[in-house]
């Protein structure tokens, strides 16, 4: 389980590619790798993933054909930055909302409209899961736990503060790219319960 509060961001060192598989090679701070083993579970852009060997400087995650196909790990090059997040501990401070990491989705990027006083980014997500999205709401966007600014349609807005610019990559995304999405869970218990007991009645 993550956060959601993105801890650094990590550039990829290397990517070996094979069938159905990528082994990414990321570099992690000094206070990342403190402790870190194989086996332990980081989220990287809100992906949960095992480290499956840790370098002095580095560790390596294997990704599978169906991660790369879902997510935006899968169009990585070397050079790019991920968020990453370790996983959360007993005791810890939950300064966000509770991830899984678990991609539900990808979300395009349509639209950054900086100026001095804002950074809001516009966001258009397939119409199947725009009902799981609500103004004032919880999601996450590449590991951020982030409130939903504004709804329309099959479209989404956010608003950044300058320190979760600092702290993520989604600074560096332009209009056309993706991010990964995960749903808050309890927003789609609800609605997912709330529709199901519509229909048993519309049946009844």
């Amino acid at each position: 389980m993550f956060t959601g509060i993105v801890q650094a961001r990590g550039k990829v060192l290397a990517i070996e590619k094979k069938p159905g598989l990528h082994t990414l090679q990321i570099a992690l701070s000094p206070e990342l790798l403190e402790g870190l083993q194989t086996g332990a579970s980081v989220a990287n852009n809100g992906v949960c993933l095992t480290v499956t060997q840790v370098g002095h400087d580095r560790a390596f995650f294997d990704v599978m054909e169906e991660t790369l196909k879902l997510t935006n790990l899968g169009s990585l090059q070397v050079g790019d930055e991920v968020n990453l997040e370790r996983s959360l501990t007993f005791g810890k401070e939950v300064g966000g909302h509770i991830l899984s990491g678990h991609i539900h989705t990808q979300a395009k990027l349509i639209n950054v409209d900086s100026a001095e006083s804002h950074y809001d980014l516009l966001f258009e997500l397939p119409e199947t899961w725009m009902k799981y999205v609500f103004y004032k709401g919880f999601i996450g966007i590449n590991g951020c736990s982030l409130t939903v600014g504004e709804v329309m349609a099959n479209r989404f807005k956010i608003h950044l503060i300058p320190e979760t610019l600092r702290l993520t990559n989604l600074g560096d995304y332009q209009p056309g790219m993706h991010v990964n999405i995960e749903i808050d869970s309890q927003t789609q218990t609800i609605v997912d319960t709330v529709e199901r007991v519509l229909a048993q009645r519309l049946t009844s």
